[in-house]
Order: structure tokens, then sequence, then C-alpha cells
């Protein structure tokens, strides 16, 4: 299957980034390149980009589309481990980063991948960098009862968790579940008729909580936008796309702090801190997708872009 992505938000994060033609960018979640390829068309020969993903079919894709340009540098591994990437290229500081935390149309489409609760034949995989040794099927087969439920709770903020779980440990008693579909059924028939009318896909919830927990989405993310932001140059741009309010509230808060001085409990009568601001926020509240781009990419719809700008080095 051809690696295919429609990028979300495209004109308005390569306009977030403002990029300048010999500065040094870096796409975290590079994919299939869309967002890249806009990138380098404001990058002149003495700029950079530095392509990052940990799915090698994305990054492979993306090499493929950006072949032939030769200010810019492919990377596979993590953006968590930032600090290391910009290391290894012997990079002191950036002037623009960018990550798109959503997962792409590729991977859910591509019934190998195992993401998706539309494909009842798929295993259950939903690994993005698929040299990790965790998958789906480990965490479906493999996680006791409390923790599930736990996982289905917090990561996919489900209401029948606790049955859920019970139901899943109950039915790989009997046979280890293998496939997207398998748990689909079995959640299926966790949920009330009255509530699947109101709520789509019924196994939607579940799907999320599970690749969260395979990915390890959320871990390390506040600490990630740290590092990025340390590495900005003054008048630098983090730009951040977020898909659900898990990550939004991480990427919200964090902005927040970032952009205040002072961060001293409110009972603190003096400031003790000596925090200070090292970004402002560009946009206070997040930026949406457009009703033109909802109803031609349903995918975006939850879509929300937040972006700061480094003041304080």
């Amino acid at each position: 299957m051809k690696f295919s992505h429609q990028p979300i938000l495209l004109e308005e994060c390569v306009e977030a980034l403002n990029v300048q033609p010999g500065g040094i960018y870096v796409d975290c979640t590079a994919g299939g390149g869309g967002h890249s390829a806009r990138i380098l068309q404001g990058l002149s020969e003495q700029g950079l980009l530095i392509d990052v993903d940990r799915d090698v079919e994305a990054l492979q894709a993306c090499k493929e589309r950006l072949a032939g340009k030769n200010n810019v540098r492919f990377v596979h591994s993590d953006y968590k481990a930032f600090d290391e990437i910009l290391s290894d290229l012997s990079v002191d500081s950036v002037d623009g980063v960018m990550i798109d935390l959503g997962i792409s149309s590729y991977q859910i489409d591509n019934p190998d991948r195992g993401f998706s609760y539309m494909a009842a034949n798929a295993p259950l995989d939903m690994r993005m960098d698929q040299s990790a040794s965790l998958s789906a099927k480990d965490v479906v087969n493999g996680y006791d009862e409390r923790t599930l439920a736990e996982i289905l709770r917090d990561y996919g903020e489900e209401d029948f968790a606790r049955k859920i779980a019970a139901e899943i440990v109950k039915a790989r008693a009997k046979a280890p579940i293998e496939t997207c579909g398998r748990l689909v059924e079995i959640v299926d028939g966790c949920i009330p008729m009255a509530v699947k009318r109101k709520i789509g896909h019924p196994a939607k919830k579940t799907f999320q909580a599970i690749r969260i927990e395979v990915n390890k989405e959320l871990d390390g993310l506040d600490e990630a936008l740290r590092k990025m932001v340390a590495s900005l140059k003054v008048g630098g741009r983090l730009v951040v796309l977020t898909f659900h309010s898990l990550e939004d509230r991480i990427v919200k808060r964090c902005f927040n702090d970032l952009a205040t001085d002072c961060i001293c409990p409110p009972n603190v009568p003096v400031c003790v801190c000596d925090h200070r601001a090292s970004v402002k926020l560009v946009n206070k509240k997040p930026i949406l997708p457009s009703e033109e781009e909802m109803k031609r990419n349903k995918r975006s719809q939850s879509a929300k872009l937040r972006i700061v700008e480094k003041i304080l080095s």
C-alpha cells in the first residue's frame, strides 16, 4: 500500500513557523512530508530542514517525496529524543519546530498496521515504530484487568472501561484476541444500544486508549516540549498540532506555564520561584480547521493548532 496522508492545517502550520530562508527547522513528525514540502519552499540552500519520524515507512515516503533536496536531513527517531537528535547533527539551536501529534491516514488505512477498528481481519498491532516490542496484541492479552480498565478510562475516557476490561479478560481466557475485529466484537457487546446511537463507533475510545498505551504517546510529551523551547533561538517558534483533549491539555498547560512569569502557588504572598516567561503565546485560543477543510477531510475535525514564540534565551 502506497503511503498517503493529507496534511491538516497545512498553510496555517507553515505560516505559524514564520520560515526564514536561512533558518534551521525541525519537523518532528515528518510523516509523508506534506508539511515538510511546504517548509522547504521557504528555505534557501543555506537553510536546513531536519525531518524526524519513528515510523520507518513514513520516513521512507518522506525521503521519496523530497528526493533531490540537499538541505534536508532524515532521522529515524522519536521526537522525545530531541536533544540527542540535534546533538548528533551538531546543531546547537533552531529557528522553528513543528509537531503533528496525529496518526497518519496511511497508518489508519493500511490494515497490516492494525490501527483501525474498521479492519476486521487486521492483526492487533498499532505500533508507530514497528521495531518496538510492545504491540496492541500484547496489551490486550497481557495486561491485568485493573490496568486495562485504567488505560481505557484514562486514555480513552471510556465510561464502560471496567466492563470492557472484564470482558476482554474473560474472552482471552478462552482464546487469544488477535484481530481488530475480535476486539471490536467484545467492546460492542459492552456498550448499551442507546449509547451507541450517540457516540458513533463503539470501539473508537478503546482503540484510542490502546494506541496511546502502545506508543506511550503522552509519556514525556511535556518534557519534550520544554526541550524544544530551550533549543529555539529568540524569535523562533514551536508549532504543535493536537487531535484529542488529553494531548491538547498537556500542550496547553505547558505553553501557559512557559509563558508565565511567576508560577508560585496562589497562597504565596511574594514570588519565590524566580520563574520568568521564556515564550509568548502567539495564539491564546487554538487555531481550528475551516469548515471547508473539515468537509474535505473529516479527520481534521478534532485538530487544534497552538503556537509559542521564544522571547527569552
